[in-house]
């Protein structure tokens, strides 16, 4: 028995066996999965995989750590997780908190199943953490995963987090009447000046009678962030990313380690200020307009988390990046704002990916994602055809992959009476539905009979896998629960 040798699954799929002989399956691993080893056999060896226990083929477990990206199904939001192969761990938003989603799930629920279950661990270590911006479908599953009074809603004991990094861009109170804005910018309107910064001044903000003085659900979710502690149990350090830092702190690439390069929000010194582009009045459009974009780059592979960026912000960034806009081409993106139409298109074909996810969820009024940006992303993407069949470019939606399995109700039993089909119809049931996003659920009345029952929910979630040549994008087979896989290589 040897409890302590971490191997990894090194073909595409491989199947996690009931036993050491047969045909029974439990589940299947993915390229780069995690086999704790327990126990080594002549042809298959016992492991500990995804939570399960089982037997895996000996030739299955010669693969090496990979980069894997987690595109997690939010609903309307985002939330991604970054595993870098030395182990390392970064939080990327997190969706709508769970108390306004409508399946009371967010990504801090599969960040606890990926630390608890999948690896056995009692403790969520996160090297960094980070708000591509400030609106509550991105950070409140971040304040999910930081509040302490929501313990019981994880697996794992404890949190820690290395470092939390911010776009700079806040909620602010307005001294003027009391609403929330943006803070004050300069006068020709085309900077934003009121920037949030480190731990202490974001303390500062925190405090009654504060000027500035942060706001609402920004400032709530800010005081959790303050509370969180390292591993070495400090204070976690908060800071403010722009285009100027070149890197992530700690990701530089150094010793040919994975590089996250912060290409924006775009900073400009303004009065010996660091200062935001301004793109609208509407403060949505420099709440999404300044998010942090980033781009992972892991041997050859390049990959780019573009937050909520929108058609101004985008424009000025092909302007800020005059001769230098080989910086956004990829391998693979994260698509702009859940797939909004509000893109610019000579943005995306800058880009020129092999591979674009969607974020997208489920609110009519947001009707992401909208058909044009499918088919922008389609065409602006990088073509590749083999034998008559489209290699890339491939366009993948978290929605698209979500499904629900639905049963129609056949009894309802209670401890002293079991309610044939026929008295359903008698039966009445008030339901609360939350719509994505919304505060507060809306009632509705139904009769048992005319209620479907939701008997299965699988997630959309999208894996990207990389060795920093081969890159693999994997769903799960909702009828069966196998791996989708499509592989292609890294142009660059």
């Amino acid at each position: 028995m040897n409890d302590s040798v971490t191997k990894y699954i090194g073909s595409d799929t491989a199947r996690l066996y009931q036993a050491a002989s047969g045909s029974q399956v439990r589940l299947e691993l993915l390229w780069g999965d995690r086999a704790q080893l327990l126990e080594a056999g002549p042809s298959r060896s016992k492991v500990r995989a995804r939570g399960k226990t089982g037997w895996v083929d000996n030739a299955a477990l010669g693969g090496q750590s990979l980069l894997e990206v987690y595109i997690i199904d939010v609903g309307q939001g985002d939330g991604i997780l970054i595993r870098t192969p030395d182990d390392r761990h970064l939080m990327i938003d997190g969706g709508y908190a769970r108390s306004k989603q409508p399946s009371g799930k967010n990504a801090a629920d599969f960040v606890d199943w990926k630390f608890a279950k999948d690896y056995g661990r009692d403790t969520i270590k996160l090297d960094a953490m980070i708000a591509s911006h400030c609106d509550a479908d991105h950070y409140g599953g971040l304040a999910d995963l930081l509040d302490v009074a929501q313990t019981a809603e994880l697996d794992a004991k404890k949190l820690q987090v290395e470092a939390f990094y911010h776009a700079g861009v806040a909620w602010w109170t307005n001294p003027a009447n009391g609403q929330r804005w943006l803070g004050p910018s300069s006068a020709d309107k085309r900077w934003l000046t009121q920037l949030m910064g480190s731990r202490n001044e974001v303390l500062a903000a925190l405090k009654p009678g504060a000027e500035p003085r942060l706001q609402g659900e920004w400032a709530g979710f800010m005081a959790h962030v303050c509370k969180a502690r390292t591993a070495a149990g400090r204070i976690t350090p908060v800071r403010r990313l722009s285009q100027k830092d070149g890197f992530l702190p700690g990701f530089d690439g150094a010793g040919g380690g994975v590089a996250i390069k912060v290409l924006g929000p775009w900073e400009q010194t303004l009065a010996g200020k660091p200062a935001l582009h301004s793109y609208a009045s509407a403060p949505s459009q420099n709440t999404n307009g300044n998010s942090v974009l980033l781009r992972l780059d892991h041997g050859r592979a390049r990959i780019l988390l573009t937050g909520d960026l929108n058609t101004a912000s985008q424009r000025a960034l092909l302007d800020d990046y005059a001769g230098r806009r080989i910086e956004f081409q990829c391998d693979v993106a994260k698509a702009c704002h859940h797939g909004s139409d509000d893109v610019s298109y000579e943005f995306l074909a800058a880009l020129r990916p092999a591979v674009t996810v969607i974020s997208s969820g489920d609110s009519e009024g947001h009707d992401h994602p909208r058909p044009a940006i499918v088919a922008a992303s389609a065409t602006t993407g990088h073509l590749q055809v083999e034998q008559d069949r489209i290699v890339t470019p491939l366009v993948y939606s978290t929605e698209i992959a979500r499904s629900v399995q639905l049963g129609k109700p056949l009894r309802l039993i209670t401890p002293d009476h079991a309610h044939e089909q026929a008295e359903l119809a008698k039966i009445r049931i008030e339901a609360a539905v939350t719509k994505a996003g919304d505060l507060n659920p809306s009632k509705t009345t139904r009769t048992l009979a005319s209620t479907l029952v939701v008997a299965g929910l699988v997630y959309g979630l999208v894996n990207i896998r990389t060795d920093g040549e081969t890159i693999i994008c994997a769903t799960l087979n909702e009828k069966d629960h196998s791996w989708s896989v499509r592989k292609i290589r890294s142009r660059f």
